[in-house]
């Protein structure tokens, strides 16, 4: 009961996370690791966990996403959904040791652009004029880091958006929340064909997902952004700490 209370709670913070500002995964990865999943399972049972939530995310923000008139979204979703599937490939052939090793080093990265992401949509935007608009060629690699490790994907996302001239941060989370779907669509087949979604814990994960998923553009425009964001980054170096720990205890 306590596993399934805490899978639950995990998803429900990881997909309300995911919808306002990105950063689930620093939750949900965890925690399946904490019940006794291998790291590529829960990994992979992660990405699975969040497709639902952000589906609700995605309808939440579908006023929002109705607006982007410009952006060519059938072509971005293919593409995400290209990447997505080489990424999730290479993680099936990778090792639970290999991935053990790189996850501390993710989660920092992941954690300090999530903490520096005005920083990072910042710089990202100065590109803009020689960047062009809603193009692939950043998409694609970014697609592929999202289907090997989802940590910090909403992040890359909005930065990437910034690049090509979105300012609209509403509209940029619609965007976000949608070809994260879609990546997670693609990387739910090719996880289920490798047989590496523990499928019990992921149901009970996305039960929560959904309901975070579904109140996150709510909280979205009304909670502080920066409470929130350190809130986060004290989430993400905590679990980076955890699992450097544990990494070295393994050496």
């Amino acid at each position: 009961m306590l596993d399934i209370a805490l899978l639950f709670i995990a998803g429900l913070l990881g997909g309300m996370l995911n919808a306002v500002a990105g950063g689930g995964t620093f939750i949900t990865f965890p925690a399946l690791v904490f019940i006794g999943i291998p790291p590529v399972a829960a990994n992979a049972t992660s990405t699975v966990a969040a497709l639902p939530g952000y589906l609700s995310s995605a309808i939440g923000f579908r006023d929002d996403i109705r607006r982007i008139h410009d952006a060519p979204l059938a072509r971005l979703t293919v593409w995400t959904m290209i990447g997505g599937a080489v990424g999730s490939g290479l993680l099936l052939v990778s090792s639970n040791k290999a991935f053990s090793a790189l996850v501390p080093f993710l989660l920092l990265v992941a954690t300090l652009v999530f903490y520096r992401a005005d920083d990072v949509r910042r710089v990202a935007s100065r590109w803009r004029s020689v960047v062009m608009p809603f193009g692939l060629g950043i998409l694609l690699p970014v697609a592929v880091y999202g289907g090997y490790f989802n940590g910090g994907l909403g992040i890359v996302l909005l930065a990437v958006f910034a690049m090509w001239g979105m300012t609209d941060l509403h509209e940029m989370n619609g965007l976000k929340c949608w070809l994260s779907f879609a990546l997670s669509v693609i990387a739910f087949a090719v996880f289920a064909a490798g047989g590496t979604v523990a499928w019990g814990p992921a149901a009970i994960m996305a039960l929560g997902t959904i309901a975070g998923g579904y109140a996150g553009p709510p909280v979205a425009r009304r909670i502080p952004r920066h409470v929130l964001r350190l809130l986060i980054a004290v989430i993400g170096f905590g679990m980076t700490a955890i699992f450097f720990w544990r990494l070295i205890q393994g050496a």
